[in-house]
């Protein structure tokens, strides 16, 4: 009885005691909040979720459109010309009636140089577009009417357009000419391009191993467009591998 009488003494002694604070207790102490910040399931488990998918580029036109290099017009102004006074009181012509029976004149807004006869026609070359031509064509008859001339601005009529365009892929040159014979000519010794005759529209194309083309004898834009839609996919049956 003495040693449980003893025990109980000595367990009331420690329960009495005060506590001990120190620095290692604080710092084994469990934090006082357990709300700790998790990351979503739907982030942990797909994390493409939030990627936004990529959509394939869409096919390229094949639509190639004519580049317009030249447009050659013609005018009558109604009266016969003296070239020799024209060319001795403008600075911007040359006449050598030995060499060429025209005089040559040239202006630069818009660029484009003209061809002026005695029997008073004018041929108009060197614009970019119809509108070009026309203006430059009425700038060439102004001048020669402050000459003194009785200049009149007639029949203005567009003769001819001449177009380029890039296929971008090389042809067959041999095998194009070997299949369409009836309609081109290709004699590479003479001239590196194969001339192709068109039917419909009366379109002249010239085209190289390389892919670039040129369209010449138009009368409009949409000949052009016709002529270039009609060539295409022959052209591209024949492309190099």
């Amino acid at each position: 009885m003495a040693s449980i009488v003893r025990n109980d003494n000595e367990l009331k002694r420690i329960l009495n005691s005060p506590a001990k604070n120190t620095s290692d207790d604080h710092a084994m102490a469990p934090p006082l909040s357990t709300n700790v910040p998790r990351p979503s399931t739907s982030q942990v488990s797909n994390p493409q979720a939030t990627m936004s998918p990529m959509a394939p580029p869409p096919p390229k036109n094949e639509n190639i459109e004519p580049i317009l290099q030249n447009v050659v017009s013609t005018v009558s102004l109604g009266c016969e010309l003296h070239l020799m006074k024209i060319n001795t009181r403008t600075r911007n012509s040359e006449y050598n009636p030995g060499r060429f029976t025209g005089l040559v004149m040239r202006i630069r807004n818009p660029r484009a140089t003209a061809l002026i006869f005695r029997s008073g026609k004018i041929v108009c070359t060197g614009a970019r577009s119809e509108d070009d031509s026309f203006l430059a064509s009425r700038k060439f008859a102004r001048i020669i009417q402050k000459l003194g001339f009785p200049v009149q601005f007639l029949n203005f009529k567009i003769q001819n357009m001449v177009a380029t365009c890039d296929l971008k892929f090389p042809i067959k040159l041999e095998s194009l000419n070997h299949m369409h014979g009836q309609f081109s000519t290709y004699e590479p010794e003479l001239y590196p391009g194969l001339i192709y005759r068109m039917v419909a529209p009366r379109v002249v194309l010239l085209i190289f191993v390389n892919g670039k083309v040129v369209l010449t004898g138009a009368k409009n834009r949409t000949e052009l467009r016709d002529a270039l839609t009609n060539i295409h996919p022959i052209l591209k049956s024949f492309r190099k591998q």
